[in-house]
């Protein structure tokens, strides 16, 4: 800018010089004009001096000003840089510290984990040696067992050698007519001890017979409910009582009952036909008298209606 304005007021002085020479070279009519051109040289050389030095002063402002933004510039730049640089301090400070608390968190897992395995393997062998112990224990108890089964089994033995040895005969007769009996027909336990009471047997030598035989009680119970059945009809609940009477535990005779295929049904038609051949019944009255031997209502209706009443 500053060398424009040097080249405008040299072309500006050049002209005035040139235009004043003219005015004095040239004629009387165009001097005039010559020295209006100079003096329009000069007033341009003026302005322009006026506007180079109104430039010069500006210029140091300017350049201090640039100077000044130019370090402001440079300070905010620096500010900048420390600013990054210090958060990016913080950053990695923060990332260190991140890294740090979750290194420690997995060293806590793995400590804890370490930790559950080892209360995890004692555990486990405190459980297999208490195992191991329970497992001794009961092979002991076992063992106890097995030798006091085997003691009592040959105190049993030597006992039944001795008794055997002392048999009397009434003892063995009765032994003899349990099983005769037996042979014959269904009884109880209770029932043949009673038998053979009445066959003049006392209680101690009746009921030496009668446990001193092979028998199975409940097959017993099987066959007199059969052998009842085979005889008269019987509703279910009244041949469990016969069987009870005869000296069947509850237990025995309910499986007599249980164990033999019946009708129950075609048992209250034929109780009621043996009621009708023996006397006369209305029809509730029927119904009421199968009720009562153990039918149900259902089973006593069905019967009288069908021998028809």
């Amino acid at each position: 800018m500053e060398t424009f304005l040097g080249l405008l007021t040299l072309m500006a002085l050049g002209g005035m010089v040139v235009f004043f020479v003219l005015a004095f070279v040239k004629g009387k009519s165009t001097r005039l004009r010559n020295f209006a051109k100079s003096g329009v040289c000069l007033v341009t050389l003026i302005i322009l001096a006026l506007i180079g030095s109104s430039i010069g002063e500006k210029t140091p402002v300017t350049q201090e000003v640039t100077a000044e933004a130019s370090a402001e510039g440079i300070e905010a730049e620096e500010k900048i840089k420390q600013e990054e640089a210090k958060e990016a301090e913080e950053q990695a400070q923060k990332e260190q510290e991140e890294q740090e608390e979750q290194e420690a968190k997995e060293a806590e897992e793995k400590a804890q984990i370490e930790k559950e395995e080892q209360e995890a393997k004692a555990q486990a062998k405190k459980e297999e040696e208490a195992k191991k112990e329970e497992e001794e224990r009961k092979a002991k108890e076992e063992q106890k067992a097995k030798e006091e089964a085997e003691r009592k089994a040959k105190e049993e033995q030597e006992a039944k050698e001795a008794e055997e040895g002392s048999l009397t005969v009434s003892q063995e007769q009765a032994t003899w007519m349990a099983q005769d009996y037996l042979n014959y027909t269904a009884f109880s336990k209770s029932g043949l001890i009673n038998q053979l009471e009445f066959e003049g047997f006392n209680t101690e030598d009746a009921t030496y017979g009668v446990e001193n035989i092979a028998v199975d009680w409940q097959e017993q119970a099987v066959q007199m409910a059969q052998d009842y059945l085979n005889y008269t009809a019987f509703s279910k609940l009244g041949l469990i009582d016969q069987l009870k009477f005869e000296g069947f535990s509850t237990e025995d005779a309910t499986h007599g009952v249980e164990s033999i295929t019946v009708d129950w049904q075609e048992q209250a038609v034929q109780m009621a036909e043996d009621y009708l051949n023996y006397t006369s019944f209305s029809k509730q009255s029927l119904i009421d008298q199968l009720i009562f031997e153990g039918f149900s209502t259902e089973h006593a209706t069905y019967a009288v209606n069908q021998v028809g009443l």
